[in-house]
């Protein structure tokens, strides 16, 4: 890394969080612990002026979340458990919807 002029940065446990967070609200991805890691370095170097904040960026995510639940668990809400139908999926997300409407207003 130093031979070819990259950085690197060590996020902590609330960041990584925050970055599994980041990316389930905006992605719609349930990473693991090593995908919040990856969001929450990427995000300290942005904000470090080492990775320009307007610079197209790409990150892998490879691992689910699901391998890691206990990193998220009591951090991000309680899972909404549903029967595995569309109709129930649906109905969870629009009820959603009309709760975030509700709360910006």
């Amino acid at each position: 890394m130093k031979q070819t002029g990259g950085y690197a940065e060590n996020p902590n446990d609330e960041e990584v969080v925050a970055g599994i967070r980041l990316l389930a609200e905006t992605e719609g991805i349930f990473a693991e612990t090593a995908g919040g890691t990856t969001v929450a370095a990427a995000k300290r170097l942005v904000e470090g002026g080492r990775i320009k904040a307007n610079e197209s960026l790409v990150l892998c995510i490879t691992g689910h979340g699901l391998k890691t639940q206990e990193a998220v668990s009591g951090k991000c809400g309680e899972p909404r458990v549903i029967k595995p139908s569309l109709r129930e999926f649906q109905a969870l997300v629009e009820t959603n919807k009309e709760k975030k409407l509700w709360q910006s207003m």
